[in-house]
């Protein structure tokens, strides 16, 4: 066998990565985007404050909402440029965002990352000036009835953004 031929090894795992890549970036579920533009129609149940800026020279303003339903807990992270240029946001990896829940002890409960995988590569968002951006979620949370804190966190490198609300689940 010569060192220029592939072996069959060698083939199957450039098409898992190739694959894992395709799965990792490829476009969102038909119940997420639903989900999403539900929530953003929708008036939350609790908004955590007004939107807050996080860097005075950039004026990038946040807010989470919180919606709890029956069956589950809406989570969106808002993030407005309010300037009058484009905002170029970086991101290490494949993961914009995070959610994670803890209760009133402070104990993490629910992470939105959990068992995902995210690609290594770097990337980049251009926010338009007055332009939102909004990070949405879902917590399934099984009848866990008590006090929660959601933290939000928009995972940028120069311009990260975090934001916490409390909410109750009945």
């Amino acid at each position: 066998m010569s060192s220029t031929s592939l072996s069959p090894s060698r083939v199957a795992i450039a098409l898992l990565c190739a694959g894992a890549l395709a799965f990792a970036c490829g476009p969102r579920s038909h119940s997420e985007a639903a989900s999403t533009a539900r929530l953003a129609t929708e008036s939350p149940v609790l908004l955590q404050g007004g939107p807050r800026t996080h860097n005075e020279d950039s004026r990038l303003a946040s807010r989470v909402e919180v919606k709890v339903e029956h069956d589950g807990v809406h989570f969106a992270l808002r993030v407005t440029n309010e300037t009058k240029k484009h905002i170029e946001l970086l991101y290490p990896n494949g993961q914009t965002h995070e959610f994670v829940v803890v209760d009133s002890a402070g104990r993490e409960i629910w992470r939105w990352s959990a068992a995902r995988l995210f690609t290594q590569a770097l990337q980049n968002k251009l926010l338009a000036s007055g332009e939102t951006m909004v990070k949405a979620e879902r917590w399934e949370h099984h009848r866990e009835h008590g006090k929660y804190t959601v933290i939000a966190t928009l995972n940028c490198t120069n311009f990260p953004v975090q934001e916490r609300a409390d909410f109750v689940v009945p």
